[in-house]
């Protein structure tokens, strides 16, 4: 850990890969194309004579492999993995919130090549309007430090920018313009084919009764997202484990699926 402002922030190669992502394989192409090429192969963008995106924007809803997807990235360009939460940067000292994003930043060129990875944006990063609030008035502040730091390095530099959003929708369109967070990618909810992929992944390392099958499983798991899905085979072990078995059975995954969908219920009618 790296202590940046008054804050902790994770700081760390990454051992993520992209065989630990189900059912992302066209995301997975965008990013490596965005982030890794240019990090790895400067050369390839040089002879066309084009420039490399400086931020990618990940958007989508949540559990749907963005900071997974993010931290694969980082690995695989063996950089240094800065990670920022939006709400951190909200910070209740006025100009705390623009020190921490011109720490961040001054830490990645120390420490390159570096991914910095936002998650959350949505905190800072709203549509800017007049107000009076001191509140308000400190997360705009930081939003334009943020802007201010991404147009202070060339696109040719060993730092990329990655942020995340579930509200894409209210951002404020000065992050998403040329030269900032130019390229988005969307994370949709996975598909049958996508959400077997992600349990089958989740469930490599576990004593899998030979009875499972991921397609069927898929089919009962129709609104879930790839976080719920790993929760599946999570849950499932834990039902195995509790009835003293050697294995995982089909009918403990089942089990599993009603007690993360009786779980998502609780959540949902829990502010109700």
């Amino acid at each position: 850990y790296c202590s940046v402002g008054r804050s902790s922030t994770s700081i760390a190669l990454t051992l993520a890969s992209y065989s630990d992502i189900g059912g992302l394989d066209k995301q997975i192409q965008e990013l490596i194309e965005a982030v890794v090429l240019p990090m790895t192969h400067k050369e390839k963008f040089e002879n066309l004579g084009i420039q490399p995106p400086k931020g990618v924007l990940l958007y989508g809803p949540p559990g749907t492999g963005k900071t997974l997807l993010a931290r694969a990235c980082a690995a695989q360009t063996k950089s240094t993995f800065l990670k920022l939460a939006g709400p951190q940067l909200v910070q209740m000292f006025i100009g705390d919130g623009a020190k921490l994003v011109r720490d961040a930043f001054a830490l990645a060129k120390e420490k390159a090549p570096a991914i910095i990875f936002i998650d959350e944006l949505d905190a800072i990063g709203t549509k800017r309007f007049d107000s009076e609030k001191a509140g308000d008035r400190e997360v705009q502040r930081t939003m334009l430090e943020l802007l201010n730091q991404l147009d202070g390095f060339s696109s040719t530099a060993d730092i990329k920018v990655i942020a995340a959003t579930n509200r894409v929708d209210i951002l404020d369109p000065a992050l998403l313009r040329s030269g900032r967070l130019d390229r988005k990618i969307e994370f949709p909810h996975p598909n049958e084919e996508a959400r077997a992929r992600i349990m089958q992944i989740h469930s490599r390392k576990m004593n899998v009764s030979p009875d499972v099958n991921f397609e069927e499983l898929s089919r009962s798991t129709d609104d879930f997202n790839g976080a719920q899905c790993k929760a599946v085979c999570v849950e499932a072990g834990m039902i195995a484990l509790r009835r003293g078995a050697a294995a995982v059975t089909h009918e403990d995954f089942m089990d599993a699926i009603l007690e993360v969908q009786a779980k998502k219920k609780a959540n949902l009618n829990y502010y109700a």
